[in-house]
């Protein structure tokens, strides 16, 4: 029951931004003999009871007791070698704050990094007005993190102890946050609200506003013009993909380094440029020895970059997190920087390189690139989106079907998003790439998949029909490739890389369709468009490819009981005899040698080949299951 406790406090709080970032915090649940220990790596808003590391409470204790060592890195290589040996069973590395949980004798431990809480503790006058407000709260001046930071709390809470007759229930850590023990959830919470209502009610006196910072908007002019090249510029992560660089509208990013939290994640420091071009970087990482994370254009537009959206996303929180702590921190007499010392040993530090690793993960195949599906809500375009989102791609499902778009996005995972898009309309092309890149900072892989089909004989087809299909099927993907291309070229150009356009075309597209001439015509004119994107776009470090399927018959273009081609094609008489939708289903079957139709799961792979094969551009791939083989 008490893991089942402090697993839903750490939810709670670990799901709370006004608590915890980029999975941050740690909690604990201890009885007689045992500690349960919140792991590194795993975030407080997911954790699970089984997650929990256990770990014996003897052993714990024991490293206060250890005799002083030559150095630091004998002793915490000696910490670390005891919190080994003090886990039962076999279990993930325990928090480095582990022996901290044992020091307070409470049952459950809770240790957070509120942006109100540390608006004081990164204050220069925090420790007086944590005295004044909390009299019976500890005040813990800034120390290095490791086993050193659990023996100065030890050691004054052993003081504490000592001038108050008890443990103290509060400890807040000068640039680092708070921790909080009680025996029950409600006490923990109590405690918590008591301490941010005070605060608040501080900050309101001092005439100080504590709502979050709200970015104002980003010059789009701007955005267009830094992001795709800065995906390059910045570029330099262990997985070698160009990174994800979003824009978080327009607000001042944090002058100097804060908390671990944000060393670890947005580093010590952003770039601050009028024009962040490539000598500004350049110049940064000559100065700082890495690559910014957070780039502000005064006034214009913020950029977050990460090997990932959700990398990104992280980057993006704690940079709008430090803003709002350097706002709450005039209350408490101005922002107080972690010297040059403390912030070199946090960017040093293994167990801090450690949380980050596991936290960010570097998975192979397509993590790390940003491919946009059209005509993604459904059907095959849905398939395809799912199949690269399980490969590591962050997804952009792009559809008429605003609300479609964003259903499938929420479905695929936290790196992907949804935009409604005309493939047809020019504005509505250009502006869905310009949200593209305010997300992503560019595009690698573009999947041009909307499609549309009417069927029907030449001699009775309604010009209406004609244009919509061709509308979409050709004219669609000249307008996406017109304009992501624009984007593509700007990013490789200082990627050094190569993206990707792929046309889901159609087995339509190889050989004649009776009495389907303008789906046909559109697709045969699809080809003759790939091959020449390809042959102009090559010097942009484009490839230019399509996939032509065999029939997705279990989609709603050939299945939907209303609109479907099933449903078309025998009110056109195409399959001789057929009675029913069922008989010409089973008409297109048996034209394929491997007897089925084609799968969402089998185009993708060929859309992997054409993105893997660096050798190819202009050709057409044929997936039909050996109904069409080419020569």
């Amino acid at each position: 029951m008490s893991l089942q406790i402090i697993t839903q406090l750490s939810n709670r709080y670990g799901a709370d931004p006004a608590y915890v970032l980029a999975g941050g915090g740690n909690t604990s649940y201890k009885d007689d003999k045992y500690l349960y220990v919140k792991p590194s790596g795993v975030s407080l808003a997911a954790i699970k009871e089984n997650d929990f590391v256990k770990m014996d409470r003897e052993i714990v204790r024991s490293c206060f007791a250890l005799p002083e060592f030559a150095d630091k890195d004998e002793r915490e290589a000696k910490v670390k070698s005891l919190m080994a040996y003090a886990i039962v069973g076999d279990g993930r590395r325990p928090s480095v704050e582990a022996p901290m949980h044992e020091i307070l004798p409470f049952t459950f431990v809770v240790h957070t990094h509120p942006a109100l809480v540390n608006g004081m503790t990164c204050g220069n006058d925090g420790k007086a007005v944590a005295e004044k407000l909390f009299p019976e709260a500890l005040w813990v001046d800034y120390c290095d993190p490791g086993f050193i930071l659990a023996k100065v709390v030890f050691d004054r809470c052993e003081e504490y102890k000592k001038s108050f007759g008890k443990a103290p229930q509060v400890i807040f850590l000068q640039n680092h946050g708070i921790f909080v023990g009680a025996d029950s959830a409600e006490e923990i919470t109590a405690i918590y609200d008591s301490i941010m209502a005070k605060l608040s009610a501080f900050c309101a006196d001092k005439g100080v506003d504590t709502a979050d910072i709200v970015p104002g908007d980003a010059d789009i002019d701007t955005v267009m013009a830094v992001a795709p090249a800065l995906r390059g510029y910045l570029r330099g992560n262990d997985c070698g993909k160009p990174l994800t660089v979003t824009s978080c509208g327009a607000f001042a990013i944090p002058r100097g380094p804060l908390t671990p939290d944000h060393l670890v994640y947005a580093k010590a420091f952003g770039l601050v440029a009028d024009t962040p071009d490539k000598a500004a970087v350049d110049a940064f990482v000559a100065e700082r020895s890495y690559a910014p994370r957070m780039v502000e254009v005064p006034g214009k537009a913020v950029f977050c970059s990460g090997k990932n959206r959700a990398a990104a996303a992280t980057v993006q929180a704690l940079a709008l997190n430090g803003a709002l702590i350097e706002k709450i921190a005039a209350a408490f007499g101005g922002v107080h920087y972690l010297t040059d010392a403390q912030r070199e040993f946090i960017e040093n530090w293994e167990v801090e390189s450690y949380r980050a690793k596991v936290a960010s993960g570097c998975a192979a195949g397509l993590t790390g690139l940003v491919a946009v599906v059209t005509g993604g809500a459904q059907g095959f375009g849905y398939g395809i989106a799912e199949s690269l989102a399980e490969q590591g791609a962050d997804i952009v499902v792009a559809d008429m079907n605003a609300q479609g778009a964003a259903d499938a996005a929420a479905k695929l995972g936290a790196g992907a998003r949804g935009f409604a898009v005309n493939v047809s309309d020019e504005e509505s092309v250009a502006k869905l790439v310009q949200d593209i890149v305010k997300e992503y900072g560019g595009v690698d892989l573009l999947v041009s998949n909307a499609g549309v089909a009417r069927a029907g004989s030449v001699k009775t087809f309604a010009m209406k029909d004609w244009e919509f299909v061709t509308n979409v099927n050709y004219n669609g993907f000249f307008l996406c490739t017109k304009y992501f291309a624009q984007v593509m070229s700007v990013q490789n150009q200082a990627t050094g890389l190569w993206s990707d356009i792929v046309q889901v075309n159609s087995k339509s597209g190889l050989a004649g369709s009776k009495n389907n001439g303008a789906y046909a015509g559109s697709k045969f004119g699809g080809l003759g468009l790939v091959q020449s994107f390809a042959l102009e776009l090559v010097s942009d470090k484009i490839k230019v490819n399509a996939v032509c399927p065999g029939n997705f018959l279990d989609g709603p273009l050939w299945s939907d009981p209303e609109r479907g081609l099933f449903v078309q094609y025998l009110a056109a008489g195409k399959v001789p005899g057929a009675k029913t939708v069922a008989d010409v289903r089973r008409h297109y079957e048996s034209l394929v040698p491997m007897n089925r139709g084609c799968f969402p799961a089998d185009v993708a792979k060929a859309i992997v080949y054409a993105v893997e094969q660096q050798y190819e551009t202009g050709q057409a791939i044929a997936v039909t299951g050996g109904q069409i083989m080419l020569n």
